[in-house]
């Protein structure tokens, strides 16, 4: 018996990406994240036509935990939507990319500026089992408190501790510890808080 981490073992796609173990995105998968990508739509064009109380309805369907007071500015776009947790007062810009094939935990009181991209999926590096579709996923976790600027795009794996701040157009690529700004691609530390 092989020991691939690519070799089917038994259990669904649905099940390994679940595990965060490598898949292939088969009919199940698809058809879940197609159907939240019409969720993603509904919500976008409820937004659009100014009916805020039915989008704010259709957020907790959307989204796995929602906190109170969460705001979040349309066009929103998830692959499931089910493995994003929200805490309460946070604030979402428009644009938001968010690639939950693992989960995303954004704290308390974040605030995420236009066009973040938390993106969970990986691929292969080898070209092989690249080209045949296999991939997996890792959690992306930002503390309470956290403010990510415009166009910021945060990799798979990676937290980001309270209170941090992340300058415009940085790609966090490492876990940024609590209480610093980072700038760049690759993101580093700057300067200290408090």
């Amino acid at each position: 018996m092989t020991t691939s981490p690519y070799f089917p073992d038994g259990r669904s796609n649905w099940e390994r990406l679940q595990a965060g173990d490598w898949y292939q995105a088969d009919e199940e998968i698809l058809q879940r994240a197609f159907a939240a990508q019409r969720m993603s739509a509904e919500y976008s064009r409820l937004i659009q036509q100014g009916q805020y109380d039915d989008a704010a309805a259709l957020l907790p369907e959307l989204i796995g935990n929602l906190g109170a007071e969460v705001a979040i500015r349309a066009p929103l776009m998830v692959d499931y939507g089910g493995h994003i947790s929200i805490g309460d007062r946070t604030f979402i810009n428009t644009g938001l990319v968010a690639l939950d094939v693992a989960p995303i935990s954004i704290g308390a009181d974040c605030q995420l500026g236009p066009n973040v991209q938390l993106l969970t999926p990986i691929h292969p590096l080898e070209p092989v089992p690249r080209r045949e579709k296999w991939e997996s996923a890792r959690p992306i976790t930002l503390g309470d408190n956290v403010w990510l600027g415009g166009g910021v795009i945060v990799c798979p794996g990676v937290s980001i501790g309270e209170n941090s701040v992340i300058g415009a157009g940085a790609v966090v690529t490492k876990d940024v510890p609590a209480n610093v700004v980072a700038v760049g691609n690759p993101a580093r530390v700057i300067k200290q808080l408090g």
